[in-house]
């Protein structure tokens, strides 16, 4: 039996308190189950823009989407980390990620190592975010027991992995390959999800799988949009592009609608995330798919 639907929007503008609670708001009355925020420099600071965000709603989730674990020393992340839990009363999912653009690093004064070494640094900060936050001494204490729900994102084999033992929601980029910015087709998602599974075995029926989808655009002239599209895939036809490209989302409501059905069949994801740029497109497939 499928999972139902559940819709997120990253919000990535930074802004004023009064356009950032505005934004909040309208994510919320459109329906959007989840208001994320990513964790790049230039970018919202994410720990006080979901605080923000949850107290000017009430239903949607918050969540970092995703934190580079880098930036963040584990024992000082678990503060933070149960502290947002806390005032946001039990709203938060946790993102994390190894981080992937070096120039944020080099920017940061901090050591872009290899992907190996990174996902190292990943799996270190989630033992010891368990580690921490099982201890019933610690403070401020989460609202959600042990921690919040963690929801880690990525493409290669070993994320996959760490993910498959470790998450209760997992994001899959949708990239041809690991450390790709390429946009995959419909089979590459459809073996990434099945090695997943395979990877989470008991655990496979109570993981929630998620895709970032990079852009979303309603349109009757598919086509006359495609330039956009191209960057990421410059060598696919539109035909590609238009149907077998599940990060690009362009058509009308029932073809786009249509085809999210048609990747939940296929590969299990219940959960989309779109960007803030497409968060008007996107409310109207939601509604057609709700």
């Amino acid at each position: 039996m499928s999972r139902p639907f559940r819709f997120s929007v990253n919000l990535l503008a930074a802004c004023g308190r009064d356009e950032w609670v505005g934004k909040a708001r309208t994510a919320e009355s459109a329906g959007y189950d989840v208001i994320m925020v990513p964790d790049h420099l230039g970018m919202p600071a994410p720990f006080t823009s979901l605080l923000l965000a949850a107290e000017a709603t009430e239903r949607p989730r918050v969540a970092p989407f995703v934190l580079n674990v880098a930036f963040y020393n584990p024992t000082l992340l678990a503060r933070e980390v149960a502290g947002l839990d806390q005032l946001t009363g039990g709203r938060l999912d946790l993102g994390l990620g190894t981080g992937y653009v070096k120039a944020e690093f080099d920017t940061a004064g901090l050591p872009f190592e290899s992907g190996g070494q990174r996902v190292d640094r990943l799996e270190h900060t989630i033992l010891e975010l368990d580690r921490i936050l099982a201890d019933p001494d610690h403070q401020p204490r989460p609202v959600q027991a042990p921690r919040p729900p963690l929801l880690i994102g990525g493409a290669g084999d070993r994320v996959l992995r760490l993910a498959a033992k470790h998450a209760e929601i997992i994001g899959f980029t949708g990239v041809a390959k690991a450390g790709s910015l390429v946009a995959g087709d419909t089979a590459t998602l459809v073996e990434r999800a099945a090695f997943t599974r395979t990877a989470a075995g008991e655990r496979a029926d109570d993981v929630e799988f998620n895709l970032l989808i990079q852009r979303v655009a309603v349109t009757d002239n598919p086509k006359a949009t495609l330039e956009r599209a191209r960057m990421m895939s410059p060598d696919r036809t539109d035909a590609d592009l238009l149907d077998d490209t599940p990060i690009l989302q362009i058509g009308t409501v029932k073809e786009i609608a249509d085809r999210l059905r048609e990747i939940r069949a296929d590969t299990g994801i219940s959960h989309f995330t779109v960007l803030e740029t497409s968060m008007k497109d996107f409310a109207a497939v939601m509604e057609e798919l709700r």
